[in-house]
């Protein structure tokens, strides 16, 4: 990846990242400054990356949720971002296509990243996605929907899948298109 340290990103890096993102050269190197001041080692650490989340999300429990999110972002498993992992993933949830999301999607609902879901690996995040939402909006929510495991229940209901089937990427993907309710089950976005 080059010289993390090095003041100025790499043109290849630049290169790579113009191509896969719809970011522009000005954009790249902005964050890219921002990235190196907040981060002069080059690399995030799953710490400082909770503590990101934590700041979204001050009136919630995010450790749990923040932990698989940062390992589907670490895409080499070296345990830390570095700035290409960092905007990729900025890329892949914020601007990317529905399809792209959903791919990042399955790859954090595949905790053990055999290229599968499971129910369990299901609930486990289902539950780290029910811990952000606040307890006021919990006490809100339908008598199906107002549990970590009830939403995972739910949720897996929209594969038609037996308890102890796994479900595959396209079969995720597909899923959640066809099922409008899915999307909820799967982020949370604060209310306004």
């Amino acid at each position: 990846m080059g010289n993390a340290k090095s003041s100025a990103m790499s043109k290849v890096i630049l290169e790579d990242l113009k191509l896969n993102t719809r970011f522009t050269e000005d954009e790249l190197s902005q964050w890219y400054e921002n990235f190196q001041k907040q981060c002069p080692s080059g690399r995030i650490t799953p710490d400082e990356f909770s503590k990101i989340y934590e700041r979204f999300f001050p009136d919630s429990d995010t450790t749990s949720y923040a932990q698989h999110v940062f390992r589907s972002f670490d895409t080499n498993d070296d345990g830390t971002l570095d700035f290409k992992e960092y905007i990729i993933a900025l890329h892949m949830t914020s601007t990317g296509k529905t399809e792209r999301k959903l791919e990042w999607a399955f790859s954090l609902f595949d905790v053990d990243k055999n290229g599968y879901i499971t129910k369990t690996e299901l609930k486990e995040i289902c539950k780290a996605i029910f811990k952000l939402i606040p307890k006021e909006e919990q006490e809100k929510l339908p008598d199906d929907e107002n549990t970590a495991e009830k939403r995972a229940d739910k949720l897996w209901s929209f594969f038609n899948k037996k308890e102890n089937d796994r479900l595959a990427e396209g079969e995720f993907i597909q899923g959640i298109l066809d099922n409008e309710d899915a999307l909820h089950f799967i982020q949370y976005e604060p209310q306004k």
